[in-house]
């Protein structure tokens, strides 16, 4: 393979990783807890997009509870995201771990 093919395969594959990340943006998970009491809806580049909050979540009394809800939601919401980017991502790499990009 000669320079210019190499180089014109890796400017195909900038444009096909900018396509994947604009997808993965707009591409949303949810994370739950507490059995669907609490739902955080988050894009796929992390950006939380909806907080939902079942009725018996929300007690003035033990507001610990609903924090602590809040954070597991959060951090399974951001789980899926990370899996479904590094699906994405490994599907343009063949499966390389390139620093910076997963």
């Amino acid at each position: 393979m000669n320079q210019a093919q190499m180089m014109a395969q890796v400017r195909k594959m900038q444009q096909e990783m900018a396509k994947a990340q604009e997808e993965l943006a707009s591409t949303l998970v949810t994370g739950t807890a507490g059995g669907g009491l609490v739902a955080v809806e988050m894009a796929c580049d992390y950006r939380v997009a909806s907080v939902k909050l079942g009725k018996e979540a929300v007690d003035p009394e033990d507001v610990e509870t609903l924090e602590d809800l809040l954070v597991v939601a959060v951090n399974d919401a951001v789980a899926k995201a990370q899996e479904t980017s590094s699906k994405r991502m490994s599907s343009l790499t063949g499966g390389m771990r390139i620093p910076g990009l997963m």
